[in-house]
């Protein structure tokens, strides 16, 4: 038996959201339904409820930080039990069948994953996301939230926590290596208090220098402004990684420059629009310009305990679910330090 359940909807492109109602699906034999308590609103929402990344499925309830409480489980679930608090993010299944769902990269699925939200299910059905008040998701695509974090600081971990834990985990920060952090918004706030977390001397790489009290406090050891063009004639050979969370075009040859032979530019940020590059940039100093996804289910596990373990949460501005198209508007403009969260129980 289905479940009717209110949530916050984008009708169609570029449409502000509004309150509906959705069906979420019957608890299956190994799904667990969850009470949503609280969802993060990341800089992807507004790509894809505007469609900036392409075509999209409409209505979208958009929302893949979520953080609540099980309500209920199937009759063959062991992972969870009813008052477990849980997350889930950006991918609710794969085939995990193939090369990569083997070997704990759900998100690199090679028949592609199931998206939280914007997605077709396996059988075809629409996916809608956490601007709700419960999910149903399958016990392998949830994760467990630590006694340690709080559900509402937990909730953005849930990406912007793992987006930037995989990759600073991949390429090897830690002690003796320099780290920039490019970007100072939702990721990248997450993305200086992981890198300090793991003994990496980190850098903030910003626009400007109005955050920098803040990133100092976060775990930055340096803080630059790109805008000023010293910044790139002072760091010129300085980074072993770069981490971008910009999802604006940059300048890459720019930003290749400050790296460090064999080093690495890792994009996590997402423009909309193509980028130019010079390979020059990377034949010289054998450097490397990378992406990364988000994690795989395990590896979002081990970021959660990570973050618990280190008491790191988000930087977040809680708000009605009724303000989530003014912060749409506040999240275009920078203008949230760091991540707002829509508190489940206001829709």
């Amino acid at each position: 038996m289905t479940t009717t359940v209110a949530a916050y909807a984008a009708p169609s492109a570029k449409a502000p959201l509004e309150r509906t109602t959705i069906e979420r699906r019957e608890v299956g034999e190994f799904d667990v339904l969850i009470d949503i308590k609280f969802a993060g609103i990341c800089h992807s929402d507004i790509h894809q409820a505007r469609e900036g990344w392409g075509e999209a499925i409409f209505p979208m309830v958009p929302g893949h930080e979520i953080a609540g409480v099980v309500e209920a489980v199937g009759s063959g679930v062991t992972k969870f039990a009813v008052g477990d608090h849980v997350g889930v993010g950006c991918l609710v299944d794969s085939c995990r069948e193939c090369e990569n769902c083997k070997a704990g990269l759900e998100q690199y699925c090679l028949k592609g994953g199931v998206g939280t939200y914007n997605a077709l299910d396996k059988n075809g059905e629409p996916t809608y996301g956490g601007y709700s008040e419960k999910v149903v998701v399958d016990e392998s695509f949830t994760v467990r939230i630590p006694d340690g974090l709080a559900l509402d600081v937990a909730a953005p971990l849930l990406c912007a926590g793992i987006t930037t834990y995989s990759p600073l985990k991949h390429w090897n920060a830690g002690p003796g290596k320099k780290v920039a952090i490019l970007g100072m918004g939702g990721l990248g706030h997450m993305g200086v208090k992981i890198a300090h977390a793991l003994g990496a001397e980190v850098t903030v790489l910003s626009q400007s220098l109005r955050k920098k009290e803040d990133g100092l406090k976060l775990g930055a050891a340096h803080y630059y402004a790109t805008s000023d063009e010293a910044t790139f004639k002072e760091l010129r050979g300085t980074f072993d990684i770069i981490l971008s969370t910009v999802s604006a075009p940059l300048n890459l040859d720019s930003y290749l420059s400050l790296l460090k032979t064999d080093g690495a530019f890792v994009n996590v940020g997402a423009p909309e629009e193509p980028v130019a590059l010079n390979l020059f940039s990377v034949i010289a100093g054998r450097k490397t310009l990378a992406g990364s996804g988000i994690g795989g289910i395990q590896e979002t596990q081990e970021m959660l305990d990570f973050c618990a373990e280190h008491g790191l949460g988000s930087e977040i501005e809680l708000i009605s679910a009724s303000e989530i198209n003014d912060a749409y508007e506040r999240v275009l403009a920078s203008d949230v330090r760091y991540r707002f969260v829509i508190d489940a129980a206001t829709i």
